[in-house]
């Protein structure tokens, strides 16, 4: 059995911003999961980022994405919007400058006893260690409508099981949701090949227009000066940041999808819900709207969104019996530490405490950060900060 000081489940952005700033101060450390697996698996070609270069992943501030365009003397222009793949290429860049080895293998239970974890790994093996970070993808909490269960899943996928657009070339789709993912599917199965794409969402239109994410700064700032900082806010200041952040973030979506929305095979219906949606024997669906309009579709794609609920994380199961959870969420200290001593957990998971800005890769340096110091702290090689 391997033994190692730290291991950290999940080889997205946090895991691998963790484990960067980790193995940078000597902390023995094994990462295992599929390298940017939710990107490379769940995200289509094609996809742009909302983020710009200034959002990277080294809490050290040295191998940003701004230093990677530099190294490669990509030009600004090229890249706005961001395409995902040079993404990929930055996180496959930094995770070779900061020596960061992911071991390509899943982790099929995770367990605690004599103040170790085991971890048992789908390939047969197990690796002990002192402490943990996880990092677990949002494809385990997928939000789903009541109806969905109604139809087939050949006739029905999440946003993030569609990847892949040929098999809907030339059908009719429906998309329920009006956020981001909602409208970048569309333009993306319009643009292959798609005869009609109907989209339906209870809020007004959203607005498609440039955006600044700089507002973010001071928040991730203020979360590494002061510990327990997005605790420690009245309800009415979080409320406030949550208002903005929805605004900026889902109310407005991204300018370059104007033009790709254009043509007539776009329906939306704005201020509409599905009352009811029933599978025929033809293969297609037929759905009720709360406008009194009905729709027959050949498949139907829930851009609905994710809530968290620790206890689908498969490889938690024999372990959240002993953490604190309120409302799916864990309850975590001011450095990503579960009630389960030894536990870390960060990422879309860690938006209860530390705000929502945890679920974008802009917060990675900070979790990393705080959650390495607090490591070192606990073996007495850093002082506590002070606020």
């Amino acid at each position: 059995m391997e033994a190692v000081s730290l291991l950290v489940i999940g080889a997205g952005p946090y895991g691998v911003s963790v484990a960067a700033q980790a193995r940078a101060r000597g902390i023995d450390t094994v990462v295992v999961g599929r390298p940017m697996g939710f990107w490379t698996d769940r995200m289509p070609r094609g996809m742009f980022l909302r983020s710009g270069t200034d959002w990277h992943l080294d809490a050290s501030e040295v191998h940003t994405f701004e230093a990677f365009v530099e190294e490669r003397g990509i030009s600004a222009p090229d890249i706005d919007p961001v395409p995902i793949a040079v993404f990929l290429d930055y996180a496959a860049w930094f995770q070779a400058e900061k020596h960061v080895e992911v071991q390509d293998r899943l982790v099929s239970s995770l367990e605690e006893g004599n103040r170790q974890f085991v971890a048992s790994l789908e390939d047969g093996t197990q690796i002990q260690a002192e402490t943990v970070v996880a990092a677990p993808g949002v494809c385990s909490f997928r939000r789903l409508p009541d109806w969905a269960g109604k139809i087939p899943d050949d006739l029905r996928a999440h946003t993030c099981d569609l990847v892949d657009f040929e098999a809907l070339r030339g059908g009719r789709v429906l998309i329920v949701g009006g956020r981001q993912s909602a409208y970048e599917w569309a333009a993306l199965i319009g643009e292959h090949g798609a005869e009609r794409i109907d989209i339906v969402h209870r809020h007004s239109m959203p607005r498609f227009e440039r955006v600044s994410w700089k507002f973010v700064d001071q928040y991730l700032e203020h979360t590494v000066s002061t510990r327990g900082w997005w605790r420690s806010l009245a309800a009415a200041e979080r409320e406030k940041i949550d208002r903005r952040f929805w605004e900026v973030g889902r109310l407005t979506l991204e300018w370059w999808l104007t033009p790709r929305l254009q043509d007539d095979r776009f329906h939306r219906w704005p201020g509409a819900t599905v009352v009811e949606a029933n599978a025929t024997g033809d293969d297609t669906v037929t759905v009720s709207l709360s406008s009194g309009d009905r729709l027959t579709v050949d498949h139907v794609v829930f851009a609905t969104g994710y809530k968290a609920d620790l206890p689908s994380v498969p490889y938690l199961h024999n372990l959240v019996g002993r953490i604190d959870m309120t409302d799916g969420f864990p309850l975590l200290d001011e450095a990503f530490r579960s009630s389960l001593d030894g536990l870390y957990l960060t990422g879309f998971v860690a938006t209860r405490d530390f705000g929502p800005f945890f679920g974008f890769t802009k917060a990675c340096p900070v979790a990393a950060s705080l959650i390495v110091d607090d490591l070192l702290r606990r073996v007495g090689s850093v002082p506590e900060r002070t606020s």
